[in-house]
Formats: structure tokens, sequence, C-alpha cells
């Protein structure tokens, strides 16, 4: 009974020493063995062997790229402005060792040099000139950080200031100078579209105005072209057909009921040309007249009875 009693604390002693002395290291992990107090080396993944008693490993250091967000900090600017500026840090742990033994609380000491960074440079901005500087900023605060933190075994890869956000009156004024800057452009881009199309507007009336001239002046030209062939023809006709006296008073008469057309004609003078039309045709038919000679005066004939209106 003693005997079993002795070999299970044996294997509970061995148990526990197995545990002590063996130590397996995840990937991307690091470990501090210090030995009777003091550092004695750092651990890389793997499984390694500590001396029971002796040897003593402290928590595991995460060597992968890490993200801290610290909450919104209060800034002034240099207008005397109150801002709130959250930041967001990526870092990476490089030396185990400086980072265990040369700061106490790293993230604490991180957002303190942080903090401090932002309001000696947003301390030297404008409102206007941190918003719209955020670049500048940034790369200011990482090489600040990469600095300080360098000795402590922390390399800073990025530093990025999420949002800048100003007093509530200052937002709501810089809305109004957005919008009233919105509404200028809009009026200023109607104004264009109202005077390109009275341009193109104005060009179409006058591309129209210059193709109707151009019609017209065609047009003006064929006329004329096509009443001086009319006369041509009918000249050489004249000629060629060699018109008598007694056809040209023909021609004459017809004429004539043409000069009393409209209803503003009341009266027209008959020429004394008539008489030797008439007495053409006479002669040429064989018939007498009673007509005046071509030497007597016409007197005015009304268009309905033919009288001669002198005598009334």
């Amino acid at each position: 009974m003693v005997g079993g009693i002795i070999g299970a604390v044996v294997v509970v002693l061995l148990v526990l020493i197995f545990a002590r002395t063996v130590r397996i290291v995840p990937q991307a992990k690091a470990g501090i063995v210090e030995r009777l107090g003091r550092y004695h080396r750092t651990l890389t993944p793997g499984m390694t062997v500590l001396v029971p008693f002796v040897d003593r490993m402290r928590p595991l250091i995460d060597l992968r790229e890490q993200v801290v967000t610290f909450p919104p900090q209060p800034v002034i600017t240099e207008d005397n402005l109150v801002v709130g500026i959250d930041t967001v840090l990526y870092f990476t742990i490089n030396d185990a060792r400086s980072a265990t033994y040369e700061v106490a609380n790293p993230l604490q000491a991180i957002e303190q040099i942080t903090v401090t960074t932002l309001r000696n440079v947003i301390g030297s901005l404008t409102l206007e000139g941190a918003l719209t500087s955020r670049d500048h900023i940034n790369a200011q605060l990482r090489t600040v950080l990469d600095e300080v933190t360098g000795k402590w075994g922390i390399r800073v890869n990025r530093v990025e200031v999420k949002s800048i956000d100003p007093p509530g009156t200052i937002q709501e004024a810089m809305e109004k100078q957005m919008r009233a800057e919105r509404d200028r452009r809009a009026a200023i881009l109607t104004a264009e579209g109202v005077k390109q199309s009275q341009i193109l507007t104005a060009e179409g009336e006058k591309q129209a105005a210059v193709l109707t001239a151009e019609g017209q002046r065609q047009a003006a030209i064929l006329r004329s072209e096509g009443e001086a062939k009319a006369i041509s023809t009918v000249f050489e006709a004249i000629h060629k057909g060699n018109v008598n006296p007694d056809l040209l008073s023909y021609q004459y008469l017809q004429m004539l009921p043409q000069l009393a057309q409209g209803s503003a004609n009341k009266v027209f003078v008959i020429p004394s040309e008539f008489s030797q039309a008439i007495g053409g045709i006479g002669k040429a038919f064989g018939v007498g007249t009673s007509i005046g000679s071509a030497g007597d005066g016409a007197g005015p004939v009304s268009p309905a009875t033919g009288k001669d209106t002198s005598e009334e």
C-alpha cells in the first residue's frame, strides 16, 4: 500500500518536472527564459528543454503585426479650436527581450507618445490645414513614434488618423459654406449652359439665315435666267415669224382687259394707241371702225359699261 502511494507521488513529480522541462513555442511567438531571475535566452518557435526549478519562461510574446485603436483625443489647433482626433496604430515587436525589459506597458507608452506627438503636430496647424494634411500628420507621427519605440524593440509600421471632429458649431458653419459653394458652382454651370445654348441657337439661326439667303439668291438667279431665256426665245420667235403690225395690235387688245382686273379698278384710261389697234384689226378683216383715228384723244371708259365717262 505504501509502495503504491510512493509510486503515484513519483509519477506526479515526474509529470510536473516534464511539464516544466519541455516547452513548445508556437509559430510567430517568442519566449523569454530567465535563469534564477536573470535573462538567459530568447526561445524561437519549436520545442525546447528547460532546467526544472531553475529556468522560468515568461508569457509568450506575439511577433505578428498588431493593430491598436486609441480613443479620440482632444487637441487644440493653431486657431484655438478643440478637435477630437481618433488614431489607429500598426506596430510589430521585433525584439522580444527589449519589449520585455525596456518598457513596462508598451501599449500605454505608445498611446501617450501618440497623444503628445498629435498635440505638437496639430498645434502648429489650423483646422483647415489639419483637415487637408492627414498624410503630413501621419508621416510626422510615424517618424516620432518609430524613433522613440525603436529602443523598446517595437517597430511602428503605420499610423493613421481615422477622423478629425471639429466642434458642432464649426461643423455647421463648414456645412453652410460647402452648401453655398455647391450652390455657386451650380449657378455658374447653369449660366454656362444657358450661354452655350444661346450661342448654339444663334449659330443655328445664322446658318439658317445664310442658307435661306443663298437659296433665295439661287432662286432669283434661276428666275432671271428663265426670264432672260424666255425673252430671248420670244424675241427670236418674233424675228423668225416675221410678225406684222396687225398681230401686234391684236395682242395689244388682248392685254387691255388685264389692266381693268381688280376690285379697286373703277375707271381706266384707253390710250390713243387703242384706235390704232382697232384700225389695224379692221383692215386685217376688211371691216370699218367707228372709233376715232390715231390722232384723236381717248377718254376714260368704265370697265362695266364700256362707255366714255368724260361725256357724263
